[in-house]
């Protein structure tokens, strides 16, 4: 008994050293393999997004399926449907988003000076405040300009990533479609590739992935799609500017729990507080209304409590995101709660059955 605790310890030592040695490695030749990372990482980018695009549109081949059409013509139905959509958008909502854009990118200038003016007309206020609310105050303004400073350089990057990758992201319609058509391949491919004993308790960790991230991308996107559409309409009736632009943010930033509202309608606010008092009210229920419908209503419905999440992991996923990915991590942190969720509860089983 007495040799097996140095035979521990030297086994533990060589497995930590071991440990060591390959961190070193990595580190010291990483500078040399990067580039070639790099690369593959641009190549593998259309895979996962044709791979996501066809993982969300899978339950409507399905639904078709099952309705008696075959497979291949339901394939060719969502495609003709989404061309068409895209088509129209392009026909019809570009040159208006276009337009929206140009003119706000004209006044915006002027714009961000009255605001700063207004701001500063509360100056004399913040000097009577004591001094460490003043600090607060001003600590909290610089973390807020650098946000949306931060938010503003990754839409940027965002979208000249997106004008640079034209060339590659052509490849994606035809990825998507073979990912769609050769589903049932690609499924046995999987299963074959996968050892036997590890099998079904695979297939069950895909089955409650698929079920708390997918029911919960597929319904958010939709849920996000209405809200866009009634914040459009709000704003229009209210004749309040850019309500095509303003309307698309609300929606793009709903996805985003609890701090998704907030941050689409303030943009709203400003530009209908700018023309005057009343139109910013009537601009403020509105806003309301529509995320009492979507919180109430939409989401219940559509979306329904399919992450089974307690509302502060909810909210410290989304502040980890933020810090370590910005907006991308804002967008990505619940759905990679919901899978780490999934995931220690299958390790978990796993390990409690051994």
């Amino acid at each position: 008994m007495k040799s097996k605790k140095p035979m521990t310890f030297f086994v533990y030592s060589l497995l930590l050293f071991i440990w060591i040695l390959i961190i070193g490695v990595v580190c010291f030749l990483w500078p040399f393999v990067a580039p070639l990372f790099q690369k593959l990482w641009s190549i593998l980018i259309p895979v996962l997004i044709a791979g996501l695009v066809a993982y969300l549109l899978h339950p409507f081949i399905e639904g078709l399926n099952q309705w008696g059409i075959p497979r291949l013509q339901a394939i060719l139905i969502v495609f003709a449907s989404a061309i068409g959509l895209i088509t129209l958008a392009f026909v019809f909502g570009l040159p208006a988003f276009s337009k929206q854009i140009q003119s706000a990118m004209d006044v915006l200038p002027a714009q961000i000076d009255r605001i700063v003016s207004f701001l500063h007309s509360f100056e004399p206020t913040l000097n009577r405040m004591p001094a460490f609310l003043k600090d607060h105050m001003d600590e909290w303004s610089g973390n807020l300009q650098s946000f949306l400073e931060q938010s503003f350089d990754q839409l940027e990057s965002i979208l000249i990533t997106l004008i640079r990758s034209i060339p590659s992201l052509v490849v994606i319609p035809f990825l998507v479609f073979y990912f769609l058509k050769d589903h049932a391949l690609l499924k046995k491919v999987v299963w074959y590739v996968t050892p036997p004993k590890w099998r079904k308790r695979l297939s069950l960790y895909a089955k409650d992935v698929d079920h708390s991230f997918g029911s919960f991308i597929r319904g958010q996107l939709l849920v996000a799609l209405i809200v866009a559409l009634l914040s459009i309409i709000g704003l229009w009736l209210l004749g309040v500017p850019y309500a095509v632009l303003l309307g698309l943010f609300i929606g793009a930033t709903d996805i985003i729990p609890y701090f998704g509202a907030i941050i689409g309608a303030v943009p709203a606010l400003i530009t209908a507080f700018l023309i005057s008092w009343e139109k910013g009210l009537y601009t403020l229920i509105v806003l309301v209304v529509i995320q009492q419908l979507e919180g109430n209503v939409l989401s219940p419905i559509i979306v329904g409590r399919t992450l089974h999440l307690h509302p502060m992991m909810i909210v410290l996923a989304l502040l980890i995101g933020v810090e370590l990915g910005g907006i991308w991590g804002m967008l990505l942190a619940v759905p990679g709660l919901a899978v780490l969720k999934v995931t220690l509860l299958h390790v978990r089983e796993y390990v409690q059955s051994n």
